[in-house]
This record gives structure tokens, C-alpha cells and sequence, in this order.
């Protein structure tokens, strides 16, 4: 590819002659830029080698990956560049090189989203990913279990985990297996293939540490500790020195002081304009609601919002009037799992209803509880009081910050998800929220949308 950019950058230079012509007396053809294209692929190569963007590092962003070859490709031409004035000044065209970091740039960049969706393609054969027993199912080992779902793109397929903890080794984490005791790592690793294994006990198990690694050792499996202090994640240390001495403490969540008022910012300019955008469908939504079934159209619902507080959250109506009094009659239809009620063919919904839920259509409305305040474009799944109620401890801290519109449940399979797995993902989120996560996730909402995969 980098052979084929400079072949490129030939043609828009001397044959199609872009911005600036050329002089007939230095034009040159292109066997003669060959010595300098062999320099070019060398020079590129070291500089992709010295500059990270070799070797292939999973969990590593398109647009990292994109910045890395760019800043690459661009030392590699400067220093071509410094060559060629050394050796032979004024022969080769500039113009050819600045083509050249260019195309390279965009050559590169596209194929790694290629490769990047092949491999995101195959991951859901379970081609291409390596195979996770979790040792530990504590916080840790959450903090664990809730990265390895919200990121897929690292390769790694957790296939359940072992924790000592009797009430842990028997129940299950949303698609997470409990595989029993930690006693059972040899048997559990040769049964199901295991490929890495990851131990997140505490401290003060460091003879179990031990022996687990020479077990992994003995059945040549890779192993990883992650140490007890991690269960403060990257974002909630705060590191100080005193004269040398590495300070550690805790700090609060990510979406605090200027990070909540650029939240909110983002949520007021965005949210006003896809309420503009989207009013004349809301309108027809209204109608043909007003049109289908008699009753209201909005469906107000109390959920709970940050902290704990409870709001009134607006939905186009999708079923018929009396919906919650028929509850109790398909309760045993319910398929999702917790304290979630979920139906796939909720015989409850309307014409209109069954159409609007499937492609989120019916949530339109929430974007007044955005520019309320009340919600964010971007958040945890807001949840009823009554699911509110059953958490275990360890999920309340989705309710740290406001529920949203969308979030990493969403495009990361929507209603298909566990209970378990959908806390998972809000508490990630939470724990590593960026506005560069806020706009991934609402480009990634729209394709989810389409696909209506989950939407139920």
C-alpha cells in the first residue's frame, strides 16, 4: 500500500499535475523514482516500527491507529526528504513526497478499519479470540468482567471464572460462568480450552498466587495477576509524590466539575438539535398513535435517576391503555433476566407500538427529560423503582451519575443482554466516561437502531 500511495501521489503530480503544473524540463517518469520508492517502503517500515503502529495492539482505537501512522509516515518522508536534498538536490518533485505521507495516511487508515471489522465480524464465531478463565470474582474481578464486556475489540473471550466464595462459584455474572472453586483451575483450563488466565484475588492469598501461576506454568497457559490495588480503576487514582514517595489515593467518578458541565453542554447542544431534527416524526408518531388505539399518547413512567432520584420519564405510548393492569396475566412470558421485564412479542403492544419499539422510535420523547435535566443523551439504563430495589450492592453505582437515552447497553446488543451484563456495561461506562466515549457510543446508536438487533 505504501508502494501504491507513492505510485498515486506520481500520477497526481506529474499526470494530472494537481495545484501546481510541472516544467517540462523536470519532468520524469517513473522508473526513475524507483530507487527513492524501495527508500520510502524502508524508511516507512522503521518509522511504523520506532513509532508503535508494529506490532498489531488490540483495544487500540481506529483513530489512534490512524494519528500513529500518520505522525509515521510523516518522519519517514521528512527524513527521505533530508536524503534526497543531500544527494541529489532539486531532481525529485516535494510534491510528490507531501502526496505520498498523505496517501499512505489514508491507505493505511482504511485498511486498518477494514481489518478492524473483519476482525470485530469474526469475533462472533469465536475466530480470531482467546479463550479467559478469571480467578477471583470480587471487585477486581468485576473491574475485569465489566472491561471484557464493554471492549470486545481486545480479543478476549471470558469463559466463566473460579472464586472460593460459595455463593460467587455457583452464580452466574449475565453470560459469565461460575465454574466453582479456585481449587479446580487445572481441570477447568483443560476442559474448556483456556488460553490465558487472569487471577484477581486478594493480597493476602499469595501462596494460592503461586500456585496457580505454576499450574498455568505446568499446562502452558499464560497467566496474569492483576494486583488488589486495582480494584481502584485507572481513572480513580490519584497519584502524588512526597520527595519520591509514589502518594496514592482515591479521587471521584469521572463525571464531575468541568467533565459534568462539558457533559452537560454536550447533552443541551446536541439534545436541542435532534429534538428540532426529530419533531415533524414525533408528530407523525402522535398521529398514527391517536389514529391506532384509544388512550394517551405519551406514557408517563417513574424511573430512577441520579442518586437515586426519581423522575418522570416520557415515552411514546406502545401498548394498550391498560397495560399494566394485564401484567400480572403474561408474567410467565417474561424472558430477560434480574429484576427486569422484557417480552419479545409482548402480545400488549399495538400495530403502532410493536413498529415504534423496534426501532427505538417510542424513547423519542426523553429527549425532553435530556434537556430537563433529568437524563443525559448518553448514560446507564434508567430503571424502575421496583428493579431499583433488588440490586446487590455492587450495581448502585450506575445511579452515581444520570441515566441516558443510549448508552454501551445499547449498541453492545441491547435487550439481548443480561440484567447482569447490562450493569456491567453502565458501571464501565461510568468509571471511564470521556466525551470521546459520549460521541462513539451515539454514532455506534444509530446503525444499532437500524438494525433493530435486540429491540424489544
Amino acid at each position: 500500500m505504501i508502494f501504491a500511495a507513492f505510485v498515486t501521489a506520481y500520477v497526481l503530480r506529474y499526470q494530472l499535475q494537481l495545484f501546481i503544473a510541472v516544467d517540462p524540463a523536470f519532468q520524469l517518469p517513473l522508473v526513475s523514482y524507483l530507487p527513492l520508492v524501495l527508500l520510502i517502503v524502508v524508511f516507512m517500515l522503521l518509522s511504523f516500527r520506532f513509532s508503535h503502529v508494529y506490532p498489531y495492539q488490540p483495544g487500540r482505537s481506529w483513530v489512534e491507529e490512524t494519528w500513529r501512522i500518520a505522525t509515521a509516515s510523516t518522519a519517514g518522508v521528512i527524513l527521505l526528504i533530508v536524503v534526497n536534498l543531500f544527494f541529489r538536490p532539486m531532481l525529485y518533485s516535494r510534491l510528490v513526497f507531501l502526496y505520498t505521507a498523505i496517501l499512505v495516511t489514508i491507505y493505511l487508515g482504511v485498511s486498518r478499519l477494514v481489518i478492524m471489522a473483519v476482525r470485530s465480524h469474526l469475533r462472533q464465531y469465536d475466530i480470531g479470540v482467546r479463550r479467559v478463565l478469571l480467578i477471583g470474582a470480587g471487585d477486581v474481578g468485576r473491574m475485569v468482567m465489566r472491561t471484557l464486556a464493554a471492549r470486545p475489540d481486545y480479543g478476549l473471550k471470558l469463559v466463566g471464572f473460579l472464586d472460593d466464595n460459595p455463593a460467587k462459584s455457583s452464580t452466574d455474572v449475565g453470560r459469565f460462568k461460575a465454574l466453582g472453586a479456585v481449587d479446580r483451575a487445572p481441570e477447568v483450563m483443560a476442559t474448556h480450552a483456556i488460553q490465558r488466565v487472569i487471577i484477581c484475588l486478594p493480597w493476602q492469598t499469595h501462596r494460592t498466587i503461586q500456585r496457580l501461576l505454576r499450574e498455568c506454568e505446568q499446562a502452558g497457559v499464560e497467566a496474569f495477576v492483576v494486583p488488589d490495588l486495582f480494584q481502584l480503576t485507572k481513572n480513580q487514582m490519584k497519584v502524588e509524590e512526597l520527595n519520591g514517595i509514589p502518594l496514592i489515593s482515591t479521587r471521584a467518578i469521572s463525571i464531575q466539575g468541568w467533565n459534568l458541565i462539558l457533559k452537560r453542554t454536550f447533552d443541551l447542544v446536541v439534545g436541542t438539535t435532534m429534538a428540532l431534527l426529530a419533531l415533524p416524526f414525533m408528530l407523525v408518531i402522535a398521529l398514527a398513535i391517536r389514529l391506532d388505539t384509544p388512550g394517551p399518547i405519551l406514557f408517563r413512567q417513574v424511573r430512577v435517576g441520579k442518586h437515586g432520584k426519581e423522575f418522570a420519564c416520557f415515552k411514546f405510548r406502545s401498548m394498550v391503555n391498560n397495560a399494566d393492569e394485564l401484567r400480572s396475566q403474561v408474567a410467565d412470558l417474561n424472558e430477560s433476566t434480574g429484576p427486569l421485564f422484557k417480552i419479545r412479542n409482548d402480545p400488549r403492544l399495538t400495530r403502532v407500538g410493536r413498529f415504534i419499539r423496534r426501532y427505538s422510535l417510542d424513547e423519542l420523547p426523553q429527549l425532553f427529560n435530556v434537556l430537563r435535566g433529568e437524563m443525559s443523551l448518553i448514560g446507564p439504563r434508567p430503571n424502575l423503582p421496583e428493579e431499583v430495589a433488588q440490586y446487590q450492592e455492587w450495581m448502585k453505582k450506575r445511579l452515581s451519575v444520570s441515566p441516558g437515552l443510549t448508552g454501551l447497553w445499547q449498541v453492545s446488543g441491547r435487550s439481548n443482554l443480561t440484567f447482569d451484563e447490562m450493569v456491567l456495561l453502565d458501571i464501565y461506562y461510568v468509571e471511564n466516561w470521556g466525551l470521546g466515549l459520549d460521541v462513539s457510543i451515539l454514532l455506534r446508536s444509530v446503525p444499532a437502531v437500524l438494525r433493530a438487533t435486540g429491540a424489544y
